[in-house]
């Protein structure tokens, strides 16, 4: 048996990254998943790992029409949804703040911070109503309680989505609602250079490392393995919470 057995999860940007690498961990655990991302190819990628218990919808997160169809497939499918994963994200390039662009700044708060706020609008009322219960887990970032320079614009709209989480799970908690988050390093999916602003050699590399006490950067299956965690009855008293996925990299 899985320890997701019987659930039924939404993840967004689940087309590649941490969104693909969680879809695939819930459906190895038991779950059905809605795999959503405006990436049609990603997604369709996603679900052919597991066919049996992913299926993809095309979703664009900043619009709330589109998270309503979301989720009246999902109940037309499955009959409810227990949890819900707020993944989908952007940034700009790592660089100094007077060059970000208000088209830049306009984008990461929509998606990163907007796209929380209408998943949790589309998906409290339905977890209310059946009064089950259900998981929020909220994507966040390191960057969220470590800012640095650079991605300034970015880190205070992971910074927002920590903060929400903390007062969803404080609102909705009688509801036996759990929301939490999700803070994860830099990981070899190719965004290196974006997130630190440097080139991604074996020097650059390996003066990143030297500052994680586990000594290697993030790998999406680290933080699809906590989701899992979260998300199964092993968390059924932890809400609130914003875990650090991060070798170590914010003590």
């Amino acid at each position: 048996m899985g320890r997701l057995d019987g659930k039924i999860a939404i993840v967004t940007g689940a087309g590649s990254g941490f969104g693909a690498a969680i879809s695939k961990a819930f459906a190895s655990e038991g779950a059905k998943v809605l795999v959503c991302d405006i990436n049609e190819t990603g997604g369709q990628e996603t679900v052919a790992s597991n066919p049996s218990s992913l299926s993809f919808h095309k979703m664009d997160v900043t619009k709330a029409s589109d998270w309503k169809s979301t989720m009246e497939t999902a109940i037309q499918k499955w009959g409810r949804v227990d949890i819900l994963v707020n993944n989908a994200g952007t940034s700009y390039r790592n660089k100094p703040t007077l060059e970000v662009t208000e088209e830049e700044f306009e984008k990461v708060f929509d998606v990163n911070v907007k796209g929380v706020y209408l998943g949790c609008n589309a998906w409290v009322p339905q977890a209310i109503e059946r009064k089950e219960g259900g998981v929020i887990i909220n994507i966040a970032s390191v960057g969220a309680t470590r800012p640095r320079p650079g991605l300034v614009w970015y880190n205070a709209s992971k910074g927002a989505v920590w903060n929400a989480t903390k007062g969803l799970a404080a609102e909705y908690g009688p509801h036996q609602i759990r929301v939490v988050s999700i803070c994860p390093l830099v990981t070899s999916t190719g965004l290196f250079s974006h997130f630190t602003g440097v080139e991604d050699t074996p020097e650059n590399r390996q003066k990143f490392v030297s500052n994680v006490p586990m000594g290697r950067i993030g790998e999406v299956d680290d933080v699809a393995s906590a989701c899992v965690f979260m998300a199964s009855s092993d968390a059924k008293f932890i809400t609130g919470v914003n875990l650090e996925v991060d070798g170590g990299r914010c003590i």
